[in-house]
């Protein structure tokens, strides 16, 4: 048997390889998810390990209590006099001291240069302690007072030279430095599209205004010495508010973000890896379930010679088996294809991410083949059972068909009873409270698992009204889209078919190429005319035999669509695999338009100013100054900026938030208790906080709120008042302090954004002005109201289209599905097809049969998905305050459109692999 499954699987190449796609495409995206997440995180590695090289020790700042991963709060600075005690210690041999921040570069053209999204780094270096410099010269001379040496690639890409002036921002405006000389990070082949500056230690500090401090001091031990000696002697003479790491330790911490953000990215692509493989796996199963039955005679025969039901089952298994591992060894090494693709995508895109070449670990091998394998012995399960129920006495019979189950009767009921218990654990999860973060997903992804499946088995009750229904819309895709393709895509095949292979010279050949090009337009409008008039008197024209034709005669669209009601279940499983990621798709969408609408709303309740001040990235915090210059500008009613930060109260570590005397002004509130002249009256101890915080801690006006800040203070504040956010969120933290208490106690303030009310409100010459104040600081700019909804809804619209092109994926694998089932199908119905051919149907009515069914195919998926994305996303904004529920009309249509157009493109090669039947071979067939 296993002899027979192998030649099955190898007289049957065509059917195999279409099967197969869909875990290959699944199978690669997980591979290139290890892959390229492995090879950043290496890259980062290596990077933070090559920052502690001949280093054993560091000492650095420490905050009060534990700080999240974000750009809202960051260490104090310490004392520069620690560097001098410490290097007397005996158990040191060298010590060098340093600080560090962002330091932005400004082009020739006044801009800041930025890759991407990547950070603009700026630091101290100490040519006089070469063992802790991870910078290497490779031009010029190392920074004295006002130099600056920076990194080769933007030295490259914004053509600047050693002894060159360029333009530094860090706390302030814009500096004007020499450039020294250029510099790379250590051994480190990339590090992304990072920006180095490096400047000698007195110029660091007042760039980033830390006179007298510095953020590190990295430490080398004496022969003989190990590093816990070192650590342990160093620790005894630590004042408050510093700590000592050993460098690998250090270097871990420093490296917690990025391991962070790249194992939710990790994460986040094996999700739409394992999507891949949940669609293919319904390809699989309908592709083994259609084979299975076209082989009915054969596994009659089987068994009439011998074959016990458990063979039968070995046989199947085992040719899923082998299509599973050979799917997963060809997906294990697509994916390094598709890791190399996303790097390149990445720097195209402007985010250049470190790369220290490829990582391919025994743990991608691993998981990717023992996924693609389960996945595809899962999907073969139910098939090579109902191989085993095939009777020999079907081997004898002519069009001989699979039993039925015992329990097929019950399957409507069983599939409806799973959709409504996989709702049941959607809303679980989404509405009962208390529920860890982990139980939460669990039963999202458990309960979703469970709809699809439902909905994918119940859907073949609801084919054959759903294929009526789509028949017209179905007629009329396959007519346009033929309209439309045929003088686009016909006409020049054949004019470059008879141009350039033709007889005549290249003068002629060109002059068809050219005559061809010129009638394209004019034969468009001619074929448009001639179907509008079809479709009126129903005139049918005769093309030569030569042209392909473009309008079909009805009994073949009406074969088409008897053919999609022919077997629900098969048809309800093609459309599922569309469905899927069609309904995913549906619900990014619905949810990005619940997501943008109440930000705008968010934004006009609360932003109640002319204009605001933002980074040019949009999101970066900015440093004070630049409110400060704006300040100046004539015509300022009001101004506030909103400071960012984090702080401990209650004992866990919230987002804080500080305004001044003028936030009444430009900012409004929508209070619980408290008016708007509470923002303006905080004080040194006045805090106001919003009403989910102080529901959960049992807050009132007149309560006090002991809040810890980052450099150890313990501010006794009183809370002044009560305020709802707006759904669509906003930027305040849970606890709001006035901006005096906020700076006293939090190193390093920064401005999360900053808002301007002027006199005469938006209008040329008021824009002219703030871009005239903001012109030392390039990183700033100035934006309208409505430019700043504009701009923020980009950026999650950005985030959409990045889910687009993920889910994409699934509908690629989906498009294959209804390829390999149409496939299938001219295979099962060769004979039929002939003898269609024999009573007259041409090959042009062949393929509109085709296509028309494979349209339908995708309406119905379409249809489904639509409806249960917009299900899913009804479920969340009921749950998410954050989220509203608005139906995205023109992208659903869109949506409906591009499912036609899959269906066409799925029928294009089984469309002319039918057309190209021989009628009497194809009578004779078996």
């Amino acid at each position: 048997m296993i002899r027979f499954a192998l030649r099955g699987l190898l007289g049957r190449k065509l059917r195999t390889a279409l099967t197969a796609i869909g875990v290959i495409l699944g199978v690669a995206l997980v591979s290139g998810t290890f892959v390229l997440t492995d090879s950043i995180s290496s890259a980062f590695d290596s990077i933070f390990t090559e920052n502690y090289k001949n280093t054993d020790a560091a000492i650095t700042g420490k905050a009060a209590f534990e700080l999240s991963q974000d750009n809202a709060g960051t260490a104090p600075p310490f004392d520069q006099g620690l560097l001098a005690k410490v290097a007397e210690l005996p158990e040191v041999g060298a010590a060098g001291g340093a600080v560090g921040g962002q330091a932005q570069l400004i082009g020739r053209d006044g801009k800041a240069v930025v890759f991407g999204g990547a950070p603009n780094l700026g630091f101290s270096v100490d040519p006089a302690r070469p063992e802790f410099n991870t910078l290497t010269l490779v031009k010029g001379a190392w920074p004295t007072a006002g130099q600056v040496v920076i990194d080769t690639k933007t030295a490259e890409a914004k053509k600047f030279a050693t002894g060159d002036t360029i333009g530094v921002q860090a706390r302030g405006a814009v500096q004007r430095m020499q450039i020294s000389g250029l510099v790379e990070f250590g051994a480190v082949s990339s590090i992304g599209g990072a920006t180095l500056a490096g400047f000698d230690l007195a110029t660091a500090q007042q760039l980033f205004d830390k006179p007298g401090k510095l953020d590190q001091i990295l430490l080398a031990a004496k022969d003989g010495v190990s590093t816990q000696q070192l650590v342990d002697a160093v620790q005894k003479i630590l004042p408050a508010g510093t700590q000592v790491r050993s460098a690998d330790d250090q270097a871990a911490e420093d490296a917690k973000g990025t391991s962070s953000f790249l194992t939710f990215f990790r994460t986040f692509l094996l999700v739409f890896g394992g999507i891949a493989l949940f669609v293919g796996s319904f390809v699989i199963a309908n592709s083994l379930s259609i084979t299975i039955a076209q082989r009915t005679r054969e596994f009659a025969t089987l068994r009439t010679l011998g074959a016990s039901r458990r063979q039968v089952l070995n046989s199947v298994v085992l040719e899923a088996l082998v299509t599973g591992l050979v799917s997963a060894v060809a997906g294990l090494f697509l994916g390094l294809g598709i890791a190399t693709g996303l790097f390149k995508i990445f720097d195209a895109a402007g985010l250049t991410l470190p790369n220290n070449g490829l990582v391919f670990r025994t743990r991608t091998v691993v998981v990717a083949l023992a996924v693609g394998v389960l996945v595809t012995l899962l999907a073969s399960l139910r098939p090579a059972w109902r191989a085993t129920r095939v009777p020999p006495i079907a081997a004898v019979r002519e069009g001989a068909k699979l039993p039925p189950g015992r329990f097929h009767r019950f399957r409507p009921l069983g599939a409806a009873l799973l959709a409504v218990l996989g709702v049941a654990l959607v809303v679980s999860g989404l509405f009962v409270d208390g529920l860890s973060t982990g139980a939460l997903l669990g039963l999202l992804a458990i309960g979703v698992l469970l709809i699809f499946i439902g909905i994918a088995l119940f859907s073949a009750r609801l084919v054959r009204p759903l294929a009526a229904a789509s028949d017209p819309v179905a007629r009329w895709s396959v007519l346009i889209l033929s309209i439309v393709a045929w003088p686009l895509f016909s006409l020049p095949y054949w004019l470059l078919r008879r141009g350039f292979w033709g007889p005549g010279s290249m003068a002629s050949r060109l002059g068809g190429l050219l005559l061809g090009a010129l009638l394209n337009p004019v034969l468009l409008v001619i074929v448009a005319l001639m179907a509008v008039r079809r479709a009126v008197t129903s005139w049918q024209p005769e093309w030569p035999a030569e042209f392909p034709g473009v309008l079909s005669d009805r009994p073949a669209v009406g074969i088409g669509g008897q053919n999609s009601r022919r077997d629900p279940h098969r048809t309800a499983s093609t459309a599922a695999a569309l469905m899927i990621g069609l309904a995913l798709v549906t619900l990014v969408a619905t949810l990005g338009a619940g997501i943008i609408r109440p930000f705008e709303e968010a934004v006009d309740k609360i932003f109640s100013g002319d204009y605001a001040i933002t980074a040019q990235n949009n999101f970066s915090p900015l440093p004070p100054t630049v409110a400060a210059a704006v300040a100046t500008v004539p015509g300022v009613d009001a101004l506030s900026s909103v400071r960012g930060g984090q702080g401990r109260a209650f004992g866990e570590t919230i987002q804080i938030t500080g305004v001044d005397k003028q936030a009444p002004d430009v900012l409004r509130f929508d209070w619980k208790s408290g008016s708007q002249a509470t923002l303006g009256e905080l004080g040194a101890d006045g805090a106001v906080v919003d009403a989910d915080y102080a529901d959960k801690h049992g807050l009132a006006v007149g309560s006090t709120l002991p809040l810890e800040t980052v450099a150890g203070k313990t501010l006794p504040l009183q809370v002044r008042g009560i305020f709802k956010p707006p759904a669509g969120g906003s930027p305040f933290g849970s606890v709001t302090i006035s901006t005096s208490a906020f700076d006293a106690t939090n190193p390093q303030p920064l401005d999360l954004y900053t808002f301007v009310s002027l006199r005469g409100g938006v209008n040329a010459a008021n824009t002219a002005a703030l871009q005239q104040a903001l012109s030392t600081f390039p990183n700033a700019k100035a934006l309208t109201r409505e430019q700043f909804k504009k701009v923020q809804s980009d950026s999650i619209k950005s985030l959409l289209n990045v889910l687009y092109v993920l889910l994409a994926l699934s509908v690629l694998v989906s498009l294959f599905g209804i390829v390999n089932t149409l496939v299938l199908t001219v295979f099962e119905r060769t004979r039929e097809l002939g003898m269609l051919r024999a009573i007259g149907l041409t090959r042009r009515q062949v393929k509109r049969m085709i296509r028309h069914e494979s349209v339908i195919t995708a309406l119905i998926g379409a249809v489904i998905g639509i409806l249960l994305g917009l299900g899913l996303a009804l479920l969340l904004a009921a749950r998410l305050d954050e989220i509203s529920f608005a139906v995205p009309t023109g992208q659903l249509l869109l949506f409906a459109v591009v499912s036609v157009v899959v269906g066409i493109f799925a029928a294009i090669w089984p469309a002319r692999h039918a057309a190209r039947l021989d009628p009497l071979e194809a009578l004779q067939y078996e």
